[in-house]
């Protein structure tokens, strides 16, 4: 289905589903950033994924601290419905792990099993029951770029250009309500 890699703080996420980018994330900003680059470019990540913080790079005594930084990322979270909490181990593949439950507004909630000695999630389920799982696990060194977004890229900002198209003469009006 895809390729993950991480490195220290920094994960990258191929998927086949968009099979003409890739994620980057960078936990330690936070930030993650969707990279098109046959069209030179890369943008915020936002809502694009929900694998943008779900797998990502974490503190195994404290995961929730950069769940919620990256769940704050791609949309406001409202503190008083999104809770996380340590719930248990297990031996996944050979890997112990550390369970964590995030309840969190409808959709956005989901179990995480932690690697402590890799500091990744291997496994996360989410609330409609789908489970991801990290499988063909190698552990080896990972080349600094492949965590970098490719030089000459330009950044698109979604924003500016429904500002140009409300500026153009395509743009109507929705008519006033009464």
């Amino acid at each position: 289905m895809g390729a993950l890699r991480v490195s220290g703080a920094k994960a990258r996420i191929e998927t086949s589903a968009l099979p003409d980018g890739f994620f980057l994330i960078d936990t330690r900003k936070p930030a993650a950033y969707f990279v098109r680059p046959a069209a030179r470019v890369y943008m915020d990540a936002r809502q694009s994924s929900p694998l943008t913080r779900m797998f990502i790079p974490v503190d195994p005594d404290d995961p929730c601290r950069q769940w919620l930084a990256m769940a704050q990322l791609s949309a406001p979270i409202d503190l008083a419905t999104w809770h996380c909490q340590r719930d248990g181990e297990e031996t996944i593949a050979g890997y112990d792990t550390d369970i964590f439950r995030i309840a969190a507004p409808p959709g956005l909630s989901f179990v995480g099993w932690i690697d402590r000695a890799r500091k990744f999630p291997v496994r996360i389920k989410t609330a409609d029951g789908t489970v991801i799982a990290a499988d063909h696990i190698r552990d080896e060194p990972q080349p600094a770029q492949t965590f970098e977004i490719p030089a000459g890229l330009r950044k698109f900002d979604p924003q500016a250009l429904i500002r140009r198209i409300r500026q153009s003469d395509v743009w109507v009006e929705p008519p006033a309500s009464e």
